[in-house]
């Protein structure tokens, strides 16, 4: 991924702990212990005060004065509550994975699809009977959408033979679909013995051909093959092309891309935060986490406290651990918003609970008042047990 992804982050401050972090505070639970689930009754959990406390004086911070929101180093992922950082954006992950809708296409003016019209409508057995005979006739659209059907066992058994069968033969066809698909089958040995020649060749056919997703993975494979700026940049134009199509990852990618390689011209330089809120806007919560930073810290752009907020919140309630890690800091310190030491303390509680432990948000939380500190616990179970 490129440079300033922020997938990779996790624990913040853990070196400007204090020495009694590395054990439990006297008297106090160990960490996992002390904030408990929805099914705890949180007036059982009291942490005592420790002597630093972190004042929360509730004031908002003068001009010039906004703390910087530093990205935290690596985090443990924790699996178990899905509340934990993404481990990054890789190719084997990305690779036919479910990518955003695609933008509305062109009014089509040429003779219908029986088949895929069946398939669209619902209708699997239909399209199947309609396009069998078609792909065994060879008609790569008919041999896609037979492979399809088999792919997910639409009306019928799923039979991941028949499909690598059938994308195969698409493929050879030259239909950029089935080249993206049959590519995967090729890169994992899914089915097919395993061939990554024979798969980035595909990747790049069907990328040149115009199919978004093949264009985002073919860019992500110049990445992983040529480490550094020089693979960046070779990988840019697919990054773009895909990015234009709707892909989230791409308008990521290119966003961080445009800001950190040198020699990217200033006219694209000028667009990283546009590109970076259209990812955001898409629902790509690494993206909304970004975005709440760059706009507070005015990364690529003017400072906009209120909304860096704004994207910090979303993130956050999508589960984004170092969003809401930061989320606290912007309540604690009124960042874009008013003042507010429970919501404050909910989101450090939730943040702690996936692992991401910081000093200062600990000394904060210890800082307040009991009756707090109980309405942050409770806050975070609520939310907790409505992300079931």
């Amino acid at each position: 991924m490129p440079p300033g992804s922020a997938l990779n982050e996790g624990d913040a401050d853990q070196s400007n702990a204090p020495a009694e972090d590395a054990a439990a505070a006297p008297g106090a639970a160990p960490d996992g212990a002390d904030m408990p689930n929805a099914a705890v009754d949180p007036d059982e959990d009291v942490l005592p005060k420790r002597g630093r406390i972190t004042p929360f004086n509730g004031a908002v911070l003068p001009d010039g004065a906004v703390p910087t929101l530093e990205k935290p180093g690596p985090a443990k992922p924790v699996a178990s509550d899905g509340l934990s950082p993404s481990g990054g954006v890789n190719v084997l992950d990305r690779m036919g994975a479910e990518l955003p809708a695609l933008p509305a296409e062109k009014p089509f003016t040429g003779k219908p699809d029986e088949a895929y019209g069946a398939y669209q409508r619902g209708y699997y057995l239909t399209a199947l009977d309609l396009a069998l005979p078609r792909a065994q006739l060879g008609d790569r659209a008919a041999q896609t959408l037979v492979a399809e059907i088999f792919a997910q066992g639409l009306g019928v058994a799923r039979n991941d033979k028949d499909a690598a069968f059938w994308y195969g033969q698409a493929a050879n066809a030259g239909d950029p679909a089935a080249m993206f698909k049959y590519a995967i089958l090729l890169m994992e040995g899914r089915q097919v013995p395993r061939d990554k020649a024979r798969s980035e060749e595909l990747m790049r056919k069907a990328a040149d051909l115009g199919n978004a997703s093949a264009q985002f993975n073919y860019a992500q494979l110049l990445t992983i093959d040529k480490p550094g700026p020089a693979g960046l940049k070779a990988a840019l134009p697919y990054y773009e092309n895909a990015a234009i199509q709707g892909i989230a990852d791409a308008q990521y990618a290119i966003s961080q891309i445009y800001l950190n390689v040198d020699g990217i011209p200033e006219e694209k330089r000028a667009r990283a935060r546009d590109w970076l809120v259209r990812a955001a806007s898409a629902g790509f919560d690494t993206a909304q986490l970004d975005a709440g930073i760059w706009m507070v810290e005015g990364i690529a752009g003017p400072r906009n406290l209120e909304q860096g907020f704004r994207w910090m919140l979303i993130a956050a309630n999508a589960g984004n651990v170092v969003a809401q890690n930061k989320l606290a800091h912007l309540y604690i310190n009124a960042i874009g918003t008013r003042p507010n030491p429970v919501e404050a303390a909910k989101w450090y509680v939730l943040s702690r609970r996936a692992g991401l432990k910081d000093a200062a948000l600990e000394d904060f939380y210890l800082g307040i008042g009991e009756d707090q500190q109980r309405a942050a616990r409770a806050a975070a179970n609520l939310f907790r047990a409505m992300r079931g």
